[in-house]
């Protein structure tokens, strides 16, 4: 793929950036998806399937559009296993999907800023999810998660950088990531791979 290439200019990334990863890929029914992460955050991801597999069964087995999500009794919700906290910002995705007609189509023609500031209007979802929805669900190859802990982690081991000033640290890293557009995500995906390998 050419993106290893591209990003093998930086030399400290390029030793990790050993063999290309599988491509990007694009994931329909985009709300749900953003239903799903909201399900999976601060959870292992073997818990997180459990949950999310629950949440169909309660559909039988299929996708349901949001409209169906918010005509679910809040209760029922609870006892798959998601917080009181986890329910309403749901319901809030569902809600908020519904209000502003979002479809896959609407958010396909829309930018990455433009899908971050739409999304992160609703409750219970932060930059960071959107993120992830971004690279994971849109397919989006130039997405950069400055937030995200583990590329934290991986960049302050890769790069020697300072972490005693968060501030100082992420626009650090957002000046490192800047040489690697356009494909940051592909980036994000080396650096996790590389710290889970370590």
């Amino acid at each position: 793929m050419e993106y290893v290439a591209h990003l093998e200019k930086d030399r400290k990334l390029s030793r990790i950036v050993i063999e290309a990863l599988p491509e990007l890929s694009l994931h329909k029914n985009i709300p749900i998806r953003l239903m799903a992460s909201i399900m999976s955050q601060q959870l292992s991801t073997k818990v997180a399937k459990v949950i999310f597999r629950r949440f169909l069964e309660l559909y039988g087995g299929k996708e349901p559009t949001p409209a169906k999500v918010l005509a679910t009794d809040p209760t029922v919700l609870r006892a798959i296993g998601l917080s009181n906290n986890k329910v309403s910002y749901l319901l809030n995705v569902a809600s908020f999907c519904i209000e502003h007609k979002i479809t896959d189509k609407k958010l396909l023609k829309m930018s990455n800023e433009e899908i971050i500031e739409l999304l992160t209007q609703i409750k219970g979802v932060g930059k960071w999810t959107v993120e992830m929805l971004l690279m994971f669900t849109l397919g989006r190859e130039d997405v950069f998660a400055v937030d995200d802990l583990g590329i934290q982690q991986a960049m302050i081991r890769l790069y020697k950088l300072d972490n005693t000033d968060k501030k100082a640290l992420k626009e650090k890293m957002l000046q490192l990531s800047v040489k690697w557009s356009p494909y940051r995500t592909y980036a994000c995906l080396h650096l996790w791979q590389w710290k889970d390998d370590k």
